[in-house]
């Protein structure tokens, strides 16, 4: 029979201590969601007056309402899923494909063109000379403006780099060569599956900025029907630009004070909820991910 192993009072008082370090701060990571949550589909009055804390109060979705029947929201929000999906993909693909090479050991070049891709990441043209270059290609105002000019990030393709370099030994592609495997199959069929980590941190990274994307549409973009949702939250948190005569009696629902707040508050739900989702869909390859290069134990 295996004795339990005793545990001291030290390690007991130190196992308390992180545990409740722990919950506390769950509590200040997503009370702050619960909030917007409760408030967004509570009474205006009762947002008004300060007195949602725990539970809302006078539940009504009136503010949900307003913001997915105006005329922009839903077209917003297409462009963005447009956007992210179509961008991530793209930014993916195009890390991948240039961090492969740099990973491998017989290719001469790769500490050259390394230093080339690092130097750009502390001095670059600004935002005047990338302005003329991208109209320069005739990419404002159009749906590639979003994706083409933030295609890659030379940071997240040196993680990349780094994660292949230290987990695909290159006794793997000996192998494979004697087998047959062209460069482009053993690519495929080899590294891209043992990258599957590495690959879901680099979807979630990038997928966060496309989604998040702010300054390269308000720079490159000036149709309205080409405006992602980030465009729109600021028409609606900012400016409080939406056509309050597309909500039937709303009077009855709230003052007009208090629909404000509620939009706000709804408008951040929606555009936060996405990408609150993605996170469970990478989250069990997240971690081996973020931890390369870590000294472990």
């Amino acid at each position: 029979m295996v004795k339990k192993k005793k545990i001291s009072a030290g390690d007991r008082t130190f196992h308390i201590a992180v545990l409740v370090i722990v919950l506390l701060m769950c509590v200040i990571t997503l009370y702050p969601i619960y909030y917007m949550l409760i408030v967004s589909i509570s009474d205006g009055n009762a947002v008004l007056r300060g007195d949602i804390t725990i539970l809302p109060k006078g539940i009504n979705f009136g503010a949900y309402k307003a913001v997915l029947s105006n005329e922009y929201v839903p077209k917003a929000y297409l462009n963005t899923l447009i956007y992210t999906v179509a961008g991530t993909l793209v930014s993916v693909g195009m890390t991948a494909l240039c961090a492969y090479p740099l990973s491998r050991k017989e290719f001469r070049a790769r500490g050259g063109i390394a230093m080339f891709f690092v130097f750009t990441m502390y001095f670059s043209g600004g935002l005047v000379p990338s302005y003329i270059l991208v109209n320069s290609l005739l990419l404002t105002n159009t749906r590639w403006a979003m994706i083409i000019p933030s295609a890659m990030s030379t940071y997240n393709m040196i993680i990349c780099r780094t994660y292949m370099t230290n987990s695909i030994p290159d006794e793997m592609y000996e192998a494979a060569q004697i087998d047959g495997c062209t460069p482009w199959k053993y690519f495929l069929s080899i590294v891209t599956p043992l990258c599957k980590p590495i690959l879901a941190v680099l979807t979630l990274y990038y997928g966060v900025a496309k989604w998040n994307d702010y300054y390269t549409a308000m720079i490159y973009l000036r149709d309205d029907a080409l405006m992602p949702l980030t465009i729109v939250m600021k028409e609606i948190l900012i400016q409080n630009k939406i056509d309050m005569t597309q909500i039937g009696n709303a009077s009855n629902l709230a003052k007009l004070q208090g629909m404000s707040e509620l939009l706000k508050y709804s408008t951040i739900v929606v555009a936060s909820l996405p990408v609150m989702l993605l996170y469970p869909l990478v989250q069990k390859h997240l971690v081996k991910g973020v931890m390369i290069g870590a000294v472990k134990g």
